[in-house]
């Protein structure tokens, strides 16, 4: 499954079960999540706080960060213009860049999307490019459309964060996300590097997408070839894979076929929580069909077996039309019938306050992972066609056979469960 088709940016991390080249390396890793201001549940929550990790992470670096982002909205008149006491905590991020970068002389780069939000006349861009390399990645004339999703910080190329959280004070305070931090994993954060420096290349003036991409930027570990690696003590097998096709250099699988190997793997359950999930072109006209994970849900529950859970998100800006996609999945779930099941629900982050309320794009589930009886996934796309064929992002999964409290998998399934049970969830 190595990339092959013109798809958008995409990375994944994932980690299998399968045998695989052995790199010995001690890794700490741990997931973190933004649970939005007066989100509250019955039970302890597991996971990390993003802006406490992403705050120490920065903090930690000796020698280099670099940072693939969509967009940077870290300061709170960046969204309102009397912005509320918590967007204190993206000031919070902002400030350590910048300290970092000039009082440790750390070496700070940024891979950032070329739209208008992010110009010259943006203050957080500003601000860091006095003390930072910026640059910026136009996929329009790339390869035809699209935009760079991706949100990950490397640190010291043996650290790093991958998740939904965008570079965005609501990412850490009003919108709900889902990511993972790994420390002292230098193999894995050097294939991690291989991507930002796809990102980099790309990001020069006039460049073009290179036929084939030099050896310098190839994978060392795939699908077929994932990475052996030790993780809280426990065995993991790990790949990253990317998109799209052109820029996939040799040896990098492509993520949407990582995506579908992990459902296809799948043979007792497979859980999705997705703020956007759609068979088709959410930004392209005409509106064009693309059943491709679609399919690949049906023929898991229904030929396999499998019991499918998928949690949409609503918020102010849904589209009606996904509840429609979504039923159509959970007319399967017919006991008397098949031996499989689909069930849908969407989960709603409630304003409690006035104040909350008044806060624009944000309140929502942006979560974007997946967890099977074998592999979880973390990943930075929603799910639909436009976010694997011309939009970048990046995620992480992981299968060990260890079955523990402080085995990573089953956290994120108990998180998924956590999720799916509240009261902030309801039947599609």
């Amino acid at each position: 499954m190595i990339c092959k088709s013109a798809l958008l940016i995409g990375l994944a991390f994932i980690v299998t079960s399968s045998k695989a080249a052995s790199h010995n390396e001690e890794c700490k890793s741990t997931l973190v999540e933004t649970i939005p201001q007066h989100l509250t549940y019955n039970e302890t929550v597991i996971s990390k706080d993003t802006h406490d990790e992403l705050l120490a992470l920065i903090n930690s670096a000796t020698e280099s960060i670099d940072i693939a982002s969509f967009y940077w909205t870290l300061l709170g008149k960046d969204v309102m213009p009397k912005p509320v006491p918590e967007s204190r905590k993206g000031e919070d991020i902002l400030n350590a860049l910048v300290s970092v970068a000039k009082n440790k002389s750390i070496k700070l780069r940024i891979a950032v999307n070329d739209d208008k939000q992010n110009s010259v006349h943006n203050e957080d861009l500003s601000a860091l490019q006095q003390v930072a390399q910026l640059k910026r990645v136009n996929f329009t004339r790339l390869v035809g459309a699209g935009i760079l999703h991706t949100k990950f910080i490397l640190v010291d190329n043996r650290s790093f964060y991958v998740g939904s959280a965008n570079m965005d004070w609501r990412s850490l305070t009003h919108v709900k996300e889902m990511g993972i931090l790994a420390q002292n994993c230098p193999s894995l954060a050097a294939d991690l590097a291989n991507t930002f420096e796809v990102y980099w290349y790309l990001g020069g003036t006039e460049v073009v997408v290179p036929k084939p991409w030099p050896k310098e930027y190839s994978a060392k570990f795939n699908v077929t070839h994932p990475q052996q690696t030790t993780i809280n003590g426990q065995p993991y097998s790990v790949f990253i894979s990317s998109s799209p096709g052109e820029l996939c250099p040799a040896g990098r699988s492509n993520d949407i076929d990582a995506i579908l190997h992990i459902i296809n793997t799948a043979q007792r359950f497979i859980h999705i929580a997705v703020m956007d999930y759609f068979p088709l072109f959410l930004y392209k006209r005409p509106t064009t069909f693309w059943p491709v994970i679609d399919d690949a849900l049906r023929r898991a529950a229904l030929e396999r077996g499998v019991h499918v859970r998928l949690l949409g998100s609503h918020w102010n800006h849904t589209r009606s039309s996904m509840a429609l996609f979504l039923k159509s999945l959970s007319a399967l779930s017919n006991g008397k019938v098949f031996k499989g099941s689909i069930e849908t629900r969407l989960f709603n982050v409630p304003s409690f306050t006035p104040a909350e309320r008044e806060i624009p794009f944000a309140r929502v589930n942006h979560n974007k992972y997946m967890v099977t009886d074998k592999v979880a996934y973390i990943g930075t796309s929603n799910w639909s066609a436009d976010y694997f064929v011309s939009t970048g992002g990046v995620g992480i999964a992981l299968s060990t056979t260890a079955r523990n409290e402080t085995n990573l998998h089953d956290q994120l399934e108990s998180i998924f469960e956590r999720d799916w049970n509240s009261k902030y969830s309801q039947v599609v």
